[in-house]
Formats: structure tokens, C-alpha cells, sequence
């Protein structure tokens, strides 16, 4: 960036950062999470700087963006959680069980944990955890089962010692 550029783009930053963090704040509902996303916003621009005409308008399009993935990934975890545990233990724990599971799933041995990870965030059929895994399919599905039983158990556990 030339000199005259790199003053503009400090005093956009300057001009529409606060803006843009505030209003990905009230999306996500994280000050780190939107500060983030802002970031990331500014940074895809500063890469396009000499490209893109409307800055503002690229700034609030890659913010919406990237709130959209962001919700998306929150999605695919609270699902693969309620796969992975009763309802009964996701009802009782809320929102401490987000952080739980995950905290959990990280903690399976790799041999449960890939499947985990594969079948139920990444939403494969069980068919191809099987052929990326090199594994046959009653494997995976009998790892799947234990991964499940082994994090109800620790669950139930961490249910016992909070209430």
C-alpha cells in the first residue's frame, strides 16, 4: 500500500471497526467472537484493498459472511452433541454441556475419537467414516457405541458433581 492508501485504510479502520464489531456482537452474542469476525472482515479487505470499490459494503458482506459460518459451526455441534448423548442429559445440563462434550469428545482415545468426530461433526455416513478410516463398518460402528457409552458415563459423572 502506498502511504496515501495505507493512511486511508487507518482511518477507515478507525471510522467503521467499532461499528462493525458492535454489530457482529449483537449476532453472536461474544464480544471475543465478534471482535474476531471483525478482524477477519478487515483482514480480507486489506488483501483486496486496491479492488474493492465499496470498502464498507465488502466490510458488513465478509462480516455476514463469517457470522453465517459461525452459526453454522455452533449448529453442527449442538447437533452432534444431542447424537452423541441422550436428550435427557442435554436437557439437564444446557448450556454448560456445550463445553462439556467438546471438552469430552477431545479427551476420547484417537480411536474413538476420529470416528466421533467424522460421523457425527462432520455428518458422514457411517460408510464413509468406514472407507477414510481403512476400518470395516461393524468396527466403526461398535466404536461409535463405545465412544457414545464412554462420554454418557463421564456425563452422568460431571452431572452428579454439579448438582
Amino acid at each position: 500500500m502506498t502511504r496515501s492508501q495505507d493512511s486511508a485504510a487507518s482511518e477507515l479502520f478507525a471510522a467503521l471497526y467499532p461499528r462493525l464489531a458492535g454489530w457482529c456482537r449483537r449476532l453472536v452474542d461474544d464480544d471475543g467472537t465478534a471482535h474476531e469476525i471483525a478482524s477477519e472482515a478487515f483482514t480480507r479487505l486489506w488483501a483486496r484493498w486496491t479492488k474493492v470499490e465499496e470498502p464498507r459494503g465488502f466490510l458488513y458482506v465478509t462480516a455476514a459472511n463469517l457470522v453465517r459460518d459461525h452459526w453454522r459451526k455452533l449448529e453442527r455441534e449442538r447437533r452432534a452433541m444431542r447424537r452423541a448423548t441422550s436428550e435427557e442429559v442435554v436437557k439437564l445440563q444446557g448450556e454448560r454441556a456445550d463445553s462439556s462434550v467438546r471438552l469430552l469428545v477431545q479427551s476420547l482415545p484417537e480411536r474413538l475419537r476420529t470416528p466421533v468426530l467424522l460421523y457425527y461433526y462432520a455428518d458422514l455416513p457411517v460408510r464413509e467414516v468406514s472407507a477414510l478410516m481403512g476400518r470395516n463398518e461393524g468396527t466403526v460402528k461398535a466404536d461409535l457405541h463405545a465412544a457414545r457409552e464412554l462420554l454418557r458415563s463421564k456425563l452422568g459423572g460431571h452431572l452428579d458433581q454439579t448438582r
